[in-house]
């Protein structure tokens, strides 16, 4: 008889229930599905997790502090940030899919679970915005708080609506290499700062 991993379990459950909500979101997912996946008993689902809004709320938690971790927000370099983030959202797409159905489930009414902690994470990449307004590193026209949702939703949006990207800029990979590009450079300019390309183009001038 096998020992039983309480860790492992945990890791498979949690990794099964991301791919579960990221499909179908909360309403439409299902806890059985998610322990058939996991190879798990669903009653160590509701013991480890809780119910299935909890479980939704911990996944997506999680994924959020992945995401902040391994992107930082970083105002002195809005293009390479806006590059990285985009990056990380291609290969990480269930990130903005778990925030598309956590907002198609509580809308901008209802508090979500976690609300406190997720204000204190955006209210750190927004100091770091207002310090760089102070340092006239970015500009001071647009609130930090307008504009750190402004980049956030340019990175972002092309992962949450793949469809509308492909019918509208292309499908291959020199059309997604462009339009990064173009996010980039509407980042800069949103930011009144320049690309790296055209700053090393006036540093050769």
């Amino acid at each position: 008889m096998g020992v039983r991993d309480p860790e492992a379990t945990k890791a498979r459950i949690f990794d099964a229930a991301v791919a579960e909500f990221a499909r179908f979101g909360i309403a439409g997912a299902r806890i059985d599905r998610i322990a058939r996946e996991a190879k798990a008993n669903k009653q160590l689902i509701y013991a480890y997790f809780g119910n299935k809004a909890e479980l939704f709320a911990q996944v997506l938690e999680k994924r959020m502090l992945d995401l902040a971790v391994a992107i930082p927000v970083d105002a002195d370099d809005i293009d390479g940030w806006m590059q990285r983030l985009m990056e990380y959202h291609a290969a990480h797409p269930e990130v903005l899919r778990l925030l598309f159905w956590e907002g198609v489930e509580y809308g901008d009414t209802e508090e979500l679970p976690y609300e406190h902690e997720r204000r204190e994470h955006y209210d750190r990449k927004v100091r770091a915005f207002k310090d760089a307004q102070a340092r006239g590193v970015i500009t001071d026209e647009i609130p930090a708080t307008d504009l750190l949702f402004m980049l956030v939703a340019l990175a972002g949006w092309a992962s949450v609506v793949p469809q509308m990207r492909r019918i509208l800029v292309g499908g291959g990979d020199e059309d997604r290499e462009r339009l990064r590009a173009s996010i980039r450079a509407a980042a800069c300019r949103i930011t009144a700062v320049g690309t790296r390309d055209e700053a090393d183009a006036r540093g050769r001038d």
